[in-house]
């Protein structure tokens, strides 16, 4: 199994420079810790300060090494042509493989502010996967769908092939991965039931598409702890005011060999990949839970 990470990119700092610099901070802190993959987010138009994926990504790169790395981008919200030249200018600089995590994205307001609609996201998805799959492999395309453009070409293309993550939890959506994409992203309030089931139903869809997985994630909520007192004092308060409105049951919190024993339940499902993202953002508890993921990784190997 492997073990990466995607960092937070929604931050409450006065300074902006602060949060940036936790950013930078903690991709070092991954590679130190000898993870196997970092990700960052994507939304827009939000009314808390977030850090936008492909300029603190390539920052990140610079601390990252040469392991594979990527962003996610909510696909209805770009034009396919500006995400497929992000993508090629990202990969130039990624020391390795790089992948690119899609999703459909929510929230009326923040597909308002970028000017679509949530009702039209799903054949904009699918529309603008087609185009930037295209483009990155070097084919002249034009479009009159959802996305309207005529000629695009990238010349600036990645030197491998791009792996494409889906993210998904719904039925049709898992469906989508499974015959669309290289790899599955399971959401992160999956339950351990829930993640047995998705990971099913993803693999039933993958073999009546007659498709193989390069990759078969899912992202956990951590906080890898010294002790349980140092996981009650890092994540305890934030965990009884109801973390992200998450099942308390799909966090995991504890030390080296529970953080451990937990991911050797989800590679038993048959998951490849945990992507983690931490409980806490105070940033002394992110590094030191960085460090000590260092060995969880060992454990799981």
């Amino acid at each position: 199994m492997r073990v990466g990470v995607s960092e937070q990119s929604a931050r409450k700092v006065r300074d902006p420079r602060e949060g940036a610099r936790w950013m930078i901070e903690r991709a070092a802190a991954a590679r130190r810790a000898g993870l196997d993959s970092l990700f960052v987010g994507d939304h827009h138009g939000t009314p808390a300060p977030y850090y936008q994926n492909v300029p603190i990504i390539a920052r990140m790169l610079a601390e990252w090494g040469d392991a594979p790395a990527g962003c996610l981008f909510l696909l209805p919200l770009w034009n396919p042509v500006l995400l497929a030249e992000q993508v090629g200018t990202l990969a130039a600089i990624a020391g390795g493989r790089f992948i690119v995590q899609v999703g459909l994205g929510d929230d009326e307001a923040q597909f308002a502010a970028m000017g679509t609609t949530v009702r039209t996201r799903v054949s904009a998805f699918e529309q603008s996967l087609d185009a930037v799959r295209r483009l990155l492999a070097g084919e002249v395309v034009s479009a009159s769908g959802r996305f309207s453009f005529r000629e695009a070409r990238l010349a600036l293309r990645p030197a491998e092939p791009v792996e494409i993550w889906i993210g998904a939890s719904a039925p049709p959506a898992i469906d989508r991965a499974a015959r669309l994409a290289d790899g599955f992203l399971a959401a992160p309030g999956a339950t351990l039931a829930q993640a047995r089931e998705q990971i099913r139903h993803y693999r039933e869809q993958c073999a009546a598409h007659g498709r193989s997985p390069a990759a078969v994630a899912v992202r956990r909520d951590v906080y890898v702890a010294d002790s349980r007192a140092d996981a009650e004092a890092a994540t305890g308060a934030i965990v009884k005011a109801g973390y992200r409105g998450f099942d308390p049951s799909a966090l995991v919190i504890g030390t080296i060999d529970e953080v451990a024993a937990r991911f050797r339940a989800l590679g038993d499902l048959g998951y490849s990949d945990v992507i983690v993202r931490h409980v806490t953002d105070e940033q002394s508890y992110v590094l030191a839970s960085l460090a000590r993921l260092a060995e969880v990784r060992k454990a799981v190997l």
